[in-house]
């Protein structure tokens, strides 16, 4: 089956199929790479890209539920392809807004590109060095999380430089998988979400022209960019994770009714019911927040999208946690699927921002204050 398929269609074809080898893919962190195969043919790493540039042209609601159902079979798979995902995003709404964004929707429809991100370890500061060369810049710098980067076309990514007369500046700008001096590091092995591909991606001595630089930012200084980026990229990431707690209480019920005559099932149930329902009404709120791009991204929108991020990443793991209650002592066993998803699930805490984060970041603009300024 060849082509582009609506992506509600295409998850009940594919997700079965992802679902196979789950727990060897696990067991030996062996990254999806088949499964980026399979959405190539598929055309889903254009399918937000619209129509005109030659994309599938999918509504931004669409590629949530999809990545959301997408996790009830293979959470790493659906993480992954949430980070591509974000940055298609991200450019739908720049383009949409008069600004760059034609150009590489158009590169990822020519050939389904696999965009890389690694924003969410740069934030504020980013790290690395970019030093002046001749016609542009020469970066050195390591990059973590790199998500689905074996099969990474474009990196999307940052590097401080320091300006002789404007002081430390951050540079966002994209480098080529095949450009010299950009390789991978062997060091994805971690509590959950074994199988996403999200190693360290070193640069070293890399040439970035002065034409790749897209943004120069204050070093240290929230800037605007920040809003469109973590607007769109929340609840597509964020909706893998109410995938993967719909998956756990699906299990735990599955399971709890073997035991219908143990009295306490009834309300262990009803807790379960309450916790999943609290991630599903937030996830639904992130995603009605962007608003399938018709929104004017500001300070208003950002700090409620990640007040709401902290709540589905607190839920998340309060429904496996309730769901492996729920199941008894059958789902301490890892044949049950409950173990593998617990620590999956852990990894919702770490991606922007952190609750403790967000809470510093939520309450000084409460108080009319700069989000970041002062955080350590």
């Amino acid at each position: 089956m060849t082509g582009y398929l609506d992506l509600q269609a295409l998850v009940q074809i594919i997700g079965p199929r992802f679902a196979e080898g789950a727990a060897e893919r696990d067991a030996g962190d062996i990254f999806v790479a088949d499964h980026y195969d399979v959405l190539t043919q598929h055309k889903v790493f254009s399918a937000l890209v619209p129509r005109e540039f030659g994309g599938g042209g999918v509504a931004y609601r669409a590629m949530c539920r999809f990545l959301r159902e997408l996790a009830h079979y293979c959470p790493s798979t659906a993480l992954a392809l949430s980070m591509h995902q974000h940055l298609v995003a991200a450019a739908v709404y720049n383009h949409r807004q008069g600004r760059p964004g034609r150009k590489l929707l158009e590169r990822v429809a020519a050939s389904e590109l696999v965009l890389i991100s690694t924003g969410a370890g740069d934030w504020m500061e980013s790290n690395g060095l970019a030093r002046r060369a001749d016609g542009g810049f020469r970066v050195n710098a390591r990059k973590p999380f790199g998500s689905g980067s074996p099969k990474g076309g474009l990196l999307m990514t940052s590097a401080p430089f320091e300006d002789p007369d404007e002081g430390w500046q951050v540079l966002h700008f994209a480098v080529p998988f095949d450009a010299p001096g950009v390789s991978l590091g062997n060091d994805w092995q971690t509590l959950g979400m074994r199988a996403t591909g999200s190693q360290t991606i070193v640069l070293e001595n890399v040439f970035v022209p002065d034409d790749a630089v897209a943004l120069r930012r204050p070093r240290g200084h929230f800037h605007p960019a920040w809003n469109v980026i973590l607007t769109v990229a929340m609840p597509l990431i964020m909706s893998v994770y109410a995938g993967i707690a719909e998956a756990a209480a699906a299990i735990g019920t599955g399971l709890a009714k073997k035991r219908m005559n143990d009295p306490t099932v009834p309300y262990l149930l009803g807790e379960l019911a309450n916790e999943l329902t609290k991630v599903q009404l937030a996830i639904d709120d992130m995603v009605r927040l962007t608003n399938d791009f018709d929104v004017t991204m500001g300070l208003e929108v950002t700090s409620p999208m990640l007040v709401r991020k902290t709540i589905v990443a607190d839920g998340v793991l309060a429904t496996v946690e309730k769901a492996l209650e729920v199941a008894g002592g059958a789902g301490f066993y890892r044949k049950a699927g409950l173990e593998r998803l617990l620590r999956d699930a852990h990894g919702a805490q770490f991606h922007p921002l952190p609750a403790k984060r967000q809470q510093w970041f939520t309450g000084r603009i409460a108080l009319g204050l700069d989000p970041i300024a002062d955080a350590a």
